[in-house]
């Protein structure tokens, strides 16, 4: 079975490889840029874990987990390394 989008936590990076046949949101996942190759990071959950925000192509996007299961992905070893946003300075720090 091939890792999904759903499968990753918060701080992980993978790659888009593929959306699964049949899938309901083929074109949406299309027009948000889903495509193969595409860089996603799994930004946070929600506190009952359903939906996470992903990070893709510079938009944060929430969906469901029985949306992420269609999107099929590979671990990102070129990913950079994520700071979570407890770390992260408020804008206008300094």
């Amino acid at each position: 079975m091939l890792p999904t989008l759903s499968s990753l936590s918060p701080g992980q990076s993978a790659r888009v490889r593929g959306l699964l046949p049949g899938c309901p949101m083929y074109r949406r996942f299309q027009d948000l840029g889903l495509i193969e190759g595409t860089l996603v990071r799994c930004l946070m959950k929600s506190p009952l874990g359903d939906p996470k925000a992903y990070l893709i192509r510079g938009a944060v996007i929430a969906l469901r987990k029985s949306d992420s299961d269609t999107v099929t992905v590979d671990p990102a070893a070129d990913a950079v390394p994520f700071m979570p946003a407890e770390q992260a300075v408020p804008h206008g720090a300094v």
